[in-house]
């Protein structure tokens, strides 16, 4: 397919007058509710690194509602790759992805953002003594909720569909596969010592 007519084609049916009515161009004091529930979003950026997807989470809450047109994301430890933040510095297009725990609605977010060290934004976000190293800027262009499918379908808040953890290939073993490691004792090695080090550095 590589016309739009061509997909209309495919799909015939004009949007659902809901679907359309439904976006804003500033955050609502629903859409801030939500904001202020959800402890885990996904920030997408583009730039000079290619196309990115990178999760954020912390306590409800973490990501804050400065305005009805401004969003304030810490930028909390991590791998030190950058990924998000070389991005933004290239082309500050940003969209973020907010899930709430046993909510199926999920709240969308377009905008551009701009990274930031200002002191006292820093001081605004500190948990545990500890700063976040920089903090998004976000300068809201539309908001967006959207309904619940995906998540019924995917069973994503059902413990019955939860999977046994060691069904799926762990850190070490993806790492290992990826090259990063030499040997499947070094996978296992690395895996044995991961959720030490990963409390141990959250913030």
């Amino acid at each position: 397919m590589t016309s739009l007519e061509r997909l209309l084609e495919v799909y015939p049916l004009s949007p659902a007058a809901n679907s359309l009515a439904k976006e804003s161009a500033t955050i609502l004091s629903t859409h801030a509710r939500v904001i202020a529930a959800s402890p885990f979003c996904v920030i997408a950026t583009a730039g000079v690194g290619g196309l990115d997807q990178s999760p954020r989470g912390d306590e409800p809450g973490f990501v804050t509602v400065r305005d009805e047109r401004t969003l304030v994301v810490p930028d909390r430890r991590g791998n030190n790759r950058l990924d998000t933040l070389r991005n933004v510095l290239d082309d500050p297009r940003v969209g973020l992805l907010f899930l709430v725990p046993g909510v199926g609605e999920e709240l969308r977010v377009r905008g551009t953002a701009v990274v930031s060290t200002d002191p006292t934004e820093l001081g605004r976000h500190e948990v545990r003594g500890i700063r976040p190293a920089s903090v998004l800027i976000v300068t809201v262009e539309r908001v967006y909720f959207q309904c619940a499918r995906a998540v019924k379908r995917s069973g994503l808040w059902d413990s019955a569909a939860h999977v046994d953890p060691a069904s799926v290939p762990s850190a070490g073993q993806m790492t290992r596969e990826a090259g990063g490691f030499g040997s499947d004792d070094e996978a296992a090695e690395y895996d044995r010592g991961l959720a030490a080090r990963q409390d141990a550095t959250l913030y």
